[in-house]
């Protein structure tokens, strides 16, 4: 397996603005606004779970985006976009067989050696479960390293909800539990309704041995992180994947810092511990 190897840092990359040709395989049409996009790079990119790349269509632009696919396959990435602006939008046309471009992997990923042993719990919501479906993959890959994996994810709607065809095997798989919730009811929907948060209540984990990793909107990050405090994690023990205003990759735009620390660089997956006292943390 992978998951532990180090990534190519970025200052020994021949030309880290320069962007490695990645031909399209494939395009998944997750949810209405959602799809993931299969790539071959020219040359095998390899990544930590959590960490970003910048993906380039020629003519439009680039943005951030972190691998939905597992680790341990480096020759093949997978991104999953919300169509949300002027070059997700244009990403959303393009059809397989262009040839897109990729620059990194950034960051420094999820802290996947500090859950060896621990319950882990992972809370994502709407397109967060992207990031998070790259450790879950991961994570199962060698899943005795972990004592158990707990999955709670949200989406607004039904229709809405991501990788709808994993779940069954999520559930399934030896110290893995998954459960997921709509914020509203819907016609023909019988499962769980109500915010994420509602998912934490009642729950069966040995927090003094537990790591918590969350993934979705600034908002969403902002009311599960004070449910975790209330239920008795520490700072230190939470992990937010806080992929907003990242820019250039390497820590030089200074759009996406919170106080001392640059999300490109020392994140995106940040200890709460390390950020809880700046004011634009949510």
């Amino acid at each position: 397996m992978h998951t532990g190897t180090r990534s190519p840092d970025v200052a020994t990359l021949t030309n880290i603005y320069a962007p490695a040709t990645a031909v399209l395989e494939d395009v998944i049409a997750e949810t209405p606004t959602i799809r993931t996009f299969v790539l071959r790079p020219a040359q095998p990119m390899p990544f930590r779970a959590g960490q970003f790349v910048q993906l380039t269509l020629p003519g439009v632009g680039e943005a951030p985006f972190t691998p939905s696919s597992s680790p341990d396959e480096p020759d093949r990435i997978e991104v999953t976009v919300l169509r949300t602006g002027r070059v997700t939008e244009a990403l959303h046309g393009v059809a397989p067989g262009t040839e897109l471009g990729l620059r990194g992997p950034f960051g420094k990923g999820y802290p996947i050696e500090k859950l060896h042993g621990k319950e882990v719990l992972l809370v994502g919501g709407g397109v967060g479960l992207a990031p998070l479906r790259s450790l879950i993959l991961a994570m199962m890959s060698d899943i005795t390293r972990f004592k158990r994996l707990s999955i709670k994810y949200g989406a607004r709607t039904p229709e809405e909800l991501l990788f709808r065809g994993s779940y069954d095997a999520w559930r399934t798989h030896e110290r893995v539990d998954f459960t997921e919730t709509i914020d509203v009811p819907a016609p023909g929907w019988t499962g769980r309704v109500g915010l994420v948060t509602t998912l934490l209540e009642g729950l069966d984990i040995d927090i003094a041995n537990s790591y918590a990793i969350s993934c979705g909107p600034a908002i969403m990050l902002k009311f599960v992180t004070q449910r975790l405090l209330e239920l008795g994690y520490k700072p230190s023990q939470i992990y937010l994947s806080m992929n907003r205003r990242m820019s250039c990759g390497i820590g030089k735009c200074g759009r996406c810092n919170i106080g001392p620390y640059y999300l490109c660089k020392d994140g995106p997956d940040m200890c709460y511990e390390k950020i809880k006292d700046y004011p634009n943390v949510f």
